[in-house]
């Protein structure tokens, strides 16, 4: 007999030092959650902390690299003996980079995967079993519009977005049976970090990069908000951004038309 599961509100988000994953953080201790937040940047990971404390959250905290198996080991078994599980993992670490197919080094394909992909595949294989022992969870996969509507000159970021968004349509048919549910974040740009620490060796290309984010009326804020409205209503494919979904419909429809139309 499957157990009886039922939320006790505990959430555990990557990447949590700052952009998104800082917004998420607050989003749902603001709602009594109780918030494990993790990320290698140590120094904003404790602002982080430290803000959410002052505001009576519940958190807890922790040195977590996406590329590093046993780091999310540790954490599930923390969860596990301090919380007595989770009920919402958020794949949220990630990083990009801009540079024509033949200008972008392997290594920086391969970090790209490492970390957008494979840091997701890691998260889901290491809290997948405690979900199934508990009888239900929930899994926020953060992709992008861009593993939709590809964007030129980001090959390497397009692709592993890409990628997870196919992981977590595959994991909501596979997941199902176990009370798990999955949830896929398209957003377009908004205003985040990504971009001062995104690999771009073309100037220009960073400087369109940061522009664009800077011109976005949506806040990291605003996604998560959405973020946990859909967790809330357990919706599988979120796109933030009106433009982005008119995109995605237009694709589905046509190819041919959406080329004409937007590329």
């Amino acid at each position: 007999m499957k157990p009886e599961y039922r939320s006790e509100r505990r959430v555990l988000i990557t990447g949590a030092a700052g952009g998104l994953g800082k917004a998420l953080a607050f989003a749902f201790a603001k709602r009594d959650w109780r918030v494990a937040v993790c990320d290698v940047d140590t120094e904003g990971l404790a602002a982080t902390a430290e803000q959410l404390r002052s505001q009576g959250a519940q958190i807890l905290t922790a040195r977590c690299d996406v590329t590093v198996d046993d780091d999310l080991k540790r954490l599930r078994e923390r969860c596990e003996s301090e919380w007595g599980g989770l009920d919402v993992l958020i794949n949220n670490a990630g990083v990009a980079s801009m540079g024509a197919i033949h200008k972008e080094p392997l290594a920086r394909w391969q970090r790209l995967i490492d970390i957008n992909l494979l840091g997701v595949v890691r998260g889901c294989r290491n809290f997948v079993p405690l979900f199934k022992q508990q009888g239900g969870g929930h899994i926020v996969n953060i992709a992008s519009i861009a593993g939709i509507a590809n964007t030129p000159y980001m090959c390497a970021y397009n692709a592993t977005k890409a990628a997870v968004i196919s992981l977590s349509e595959t994991l909501l048919v596979e997941l199902k049976p176990g009370n798990i549910g999955v949830t896929v974040v398209c957003p377009a740009m908004f205003k985040t970090g990504i971009a001062q620490h995104a690999a771009i060796n073309n100037p220009k290309l960073k400087t369109a990069l940061e522009s664009e984010m800077e011109k976005s009326p949506i806040t990291a804020g605003d996604i998560a908000e959405r973020v946990f409205g859909a967790v809330e209503r357990r919706k599988f494919l979120l796109i933030p951004h009106r433009a982005s979904r008119w995109q995605w419909r237009v694709k589905r429809v046509s190819s041919r038309l959406y080329r004409c139309l937007f590329l």
